[in-house]
């Protein structure tokens, strides 16, 4: 599990939703977490964080609300390590230590050659949420599962 408390002082200053991808991916492998599950040659990457780390102006350019009870999930499909990232069918779920589940209703970004995909999702002060993740790459081929907890701080 990962457990953080949102601070003012760690607000990203860089603009690109991407840039915030990569920094929060960094935390989470400096606090000895695999940031991924491996499917042999697939990599599936997984963050969640308090949708305030993402600037106004970014969060408006990809219809993010950002809010002090509101979070977002990310996911991005590496196959064979190449960088950018691969199309997939994206679905799951979160809930929360009473079993109160949300659906993830995930969008694709494109950036360049780089492809992810975010869902948005509400949480109380210092609540532990579970996700639930369905990914499939290949729609001939069945989807791959994974799940990971992380506990969410109100950001004042």
């Amino acid at each position: 599990m990962n457990y953080y408390k949102p601070m003012n002082r760690y607000k990203l200053l860089w603009s690109p939703l991407f840039t915030v991808l990569i920094a929060l991916l960094a935390f989470n492998v400096q606090a000895g977490n695999k940031p991924y599950k491996e499917f042999g040659n697939i990599k599936v990457y997984y963050s969640s964080f308090n949708s305030s780390f993402i600037l106004p102006e970014v969060a408006s350019a990809y219809n993010i609300t950002r809010g002090k009870d509101k979070g977002l999930v990310n996911i991005s499909v590496i196959v064979d390590d190449k960088v950018g990232g691969k199309t997939a069918l994206v679905k799951g779920t979160v809930s929360n230590i009473f079993a109160q589940q949300q659906k993830l209703k995930f969008f694709e970004v494109r950036e360049g050659n780089t492809v992810y995909y975010l869902a948005p999702f509400e949480f109380e002060n210092e609540d532990s949420m579970t996700f639930k993740i369905q990914v499939q790459p290949d729609p001939n081929k069945p989807a791959h599962s994974l799940s990971f907890q992380n506990k969410f701080y109100f950001d004042d």
